[in-house]
Parts: C-alpha cells; sequence; structure tokens
C-alpha cells in the first residue's frame, strides 16, 4: 500500500510514520529543536486525524468514547482525553475541541497519525450500537494541520491571522483566517513552548505554509522538544498490542474524570483504587551513551525492572534522557538504576517525566 502523503511537498528527508510519508528533518534536528527552544519553528503534522462529530447526541457519543469530561466543554475549549477499550488500555490520545460559533454541538477530535479509520470505525459502531443521533465524519484529507511553536510564535503568526492572539487561552480555538485563508487556531502544541496549530482546508495548505516565514521543522525535532517535557507518543510509549497500558500507569491520570461514563471505565476504576503496579518514569543516564526504546532498566543489583519506550540525547540539556515503565515505587523520587546499552549496565537515575523547567 503506498504512503499518504500531506498537502504541501517538502525539501527534507522524509520517513514512513503512521503511513505517511512525512519530514523528519530539514536542516538539522538540532538546529530546528533550538529554534522552537529560543526562537520560532513550523511543523506539518497534515499526518494526524481530524474528526467532526455534530448532531443531537455529539456529546453524549464523545462522553463515552473519551475518558475525560466532554460535557463541561463551551464553544471554542478543548481537552486533552485517552480513548481506551473495555480494559482500560489505551488505544490512542487525543485532544477534543468544541467548535466555536456552532449553532449546535459540534466537536473535531484529532487521532494520531494512522489511527483516523479506525476510530472513525469505532465511533460509527458504538453510536449505532447506542443508538444516538450524530453525524461522524473523517476529515482527515480535507485539513491540513501546521503547528507554529516557540517564544516568538505569538509574534509570527500575529502577522499572519485576524486572530486577537493575545486573548487566546490555553486549550482554546477560534475561528479566523491565517494568510487570508479560513482556519481553526488553537492555542495548543506538543513542545512545551508556547504555541499555535492552524488547520487550514487541504487545497490550501501551500499558501499558508509559505506565509509562515521561519524555521521548518520535521517529526525528528517534535521528537526531542516532546521527550524533554515527558510526553507521550502514541504507538511507542503505549500501542494496545506492543505496549499495552492504561492512563494510571501512563502518567495522564488528570484525562480520567471516573464520574463520568465510558468505554474502560470499570477497569480504570479498579486501577485508581488499587494504584498501578508500574508507572511511566524519566531517567537520566550519569555515564556516555543515549538509551533508546527497547532498552532494559536494572535495578543497582542488575536484576531487570523494566524498559523503556523512548530515549534521546537532549539538545537542550545536553544529557542523554529516557522514558519508560518501572515498577510503581520508582516514580515521585530520584531511584539509582542502570540502563542496559549494549550488554553494559549504564548509571542513571530516575526523575519525574518532564526533563525541563
Amino acid at each position: 500500500m503506498s504512503l499518504r502523503t500531506p498537502p504541501v511537498s517538502h525539501d527534507a528527508e522524509t520517513t514512513d510514520f503512521g503511513g505517511w510519508e512525512m519530514p523528519v528533518e530539514f536542516d538539522s534536528i538540532r538546529t530546528e529543536h533550538e529554534a522552537v527552544r529560543e526562537r520560532v519553528g513550523k511543523f506539518d503534522v497534515s499526518h494526524m486525524g481530524e474528526i467532526t462529530v455534530s448532531g443531537p447526541d455529539a456529546g453524549r457519543l464523545l462522553q463515552r468514547l473519551t475518558t475525560n469530561d466532554a460535557s463541561v466543554l463551551d464553544p471554542g475549549e478543548a481537552q486533552y482525553a485517552a480513548i481506551t477499550d473495555e480494559r482500560g488500555v489505551m488505544l490512542d490520545d487525543t485532544i477534543v475541541y468544541r467548535l466555536p460559533e456552532e449553532d449546535d454541538e459540534t466537536y473535531l477530535f484529532i487521532p494520531n497519525a494512522g489511527h483516523d479509520e479506525e476510530m472513525f470505525d469505532r465511533w460509527v459502531n458504538h453510536r449505532e450500537e447506542w443508538e444516538l443521533d450524530a453525524t461522524v465524519t473523517n476529515r482527515t484529507e480535507e485539513y491540513a494541520m501546521f503547528a507554529i511553536q516557540g517564544p516568538d510564535s505569538p509574534d509570527l503568526l500575529g502577522a499572519q491571522t485576524d486572530v486577537d492572539l493575545p486573548t487566546l487561552s490555553r486549550m482554546e480555538v477560534t475561528s479566523g483566517t491565517v494568510a487570508g485563508v479560513d482556519a481553526l487556531v488553537a492555542y495548543t502544541g506538543y513542545t512545551g513552548e508556547q504555541g499555535y496549530e492552524a488547520l487550514v482546508p487541504w487545497e490550501e495548505a501551500g499558501t499558508v505554509w509559505d506565509a509562515l516565514d521561519c524555521q521548518p521543522c520535521g517529526l525528528g525535532a517534535r521528537d526531542t522538544l516532546r521527550m524533554e517535557m515527558g510526553f507521550l507518543l502514541s504507538g511507542q510509549d503505549f500501542d494496545p498490542e506492543e505496549e499495552p497500558r492504561n492512563p494510571f500507569e501512563a502518567g495522564i491520570g488528570f484525562a480520567v474524570e471516573l464520574d463520568t461514563e465510558f468505554v474502560g471505565r470499570a477497569a480504570l476504576a479498579g486501577v485508581d483504587a488499587e494504584g498501578p503496579e508500574e508507572k511511566f518514569v524519566g531517567v537520566r543516564l550519569e555515564e556516555r551513551g543515549v538509551p533508546r526504546h527497547g532498552y532494559e532498566v536494572q535495578n543497582t543489583d542488575g536484576e531487570r525492572i523494566g524498559h523503556l519506550t523512548s530515549g534521546t540525547m537532549s539538545p537542550t540539556l545536553g544529557e542523554p534522557i529516557g522514558l519508560g515503565y518501572l515498577p510503581a515505587e520508582y516514580a515521585g523520587e530520584e531511584r539509582s538504576v542502570r540502563i542496559l546499552i549494549r550488554d553494559e549496565p549504564k548509571k542513571a537515575h530516575t526523575t519525574t517525566p518532564g526533563f525541563l523547567p
């Protein structure tokens, strides 16, 4: 099967990501990473899915298929949530937007790359099973999505949009234009820096991309930026088949509202009451080497206690960092561990995910 391609053709090294041919780096990961931390960079994230849900029961359908409380969203507000199965295992994580200026309740949620068809089918099948009145539309190839991230993002985007960015609060979305093109502009992002995400019509994506005059960034920098913040990557830090995890293990219990009814709630209530056996933790390597996905984590006696799901050399810190799952007692305070790199145990210590202030 051929790879799906974004609407803008990029002069960059590309990679297969979730069935999409996406730019991994334009110049270098370090150059792009530093641009976002110090100035501003732009990302083509059109591989992310976009699914709208509208109609009288749209809110109920979203409520029962995501772990957070969608009923509290007013028009123009957004929230982070997980999508779980009956076991409480995460199928995906997502941002749910209640769209602004709509006469009825209309929501947009964002599945991760390659999950849009799966989630569209899931929503439609449950709508039918529960006999709800809601229209579900997969609009992934109708919207392009660009992320403008970094401390200078308000100035850069502000020069190209009629949206009053200073009035937009974190996790809010509004309608406007970017480079004269109709757009949804959200104060959201995946880098830990101030930034925005813009959804624009697929056929006009090139106009908007070209108007955003800053460093283009690929998935490589997006990965190092999110790892420094301890953010999860779907399909790697959790996966229903390869890395089955629930939100409490994965450190996103804040996105679980047990007072609501959703698929997986009963299982997660049990985890919440008893506490997870393992938790998502950060590690800092104290010796030379780079921790990577799949590397074994040992205690100081050389016994295997867990594994890493992500790792890199942090461009900001100049230190090797990793993320993974260890017994719950290793979360919350610094503990000495060893990372097995090429069969050699390297000294490291645990930390709460999120390596930057």
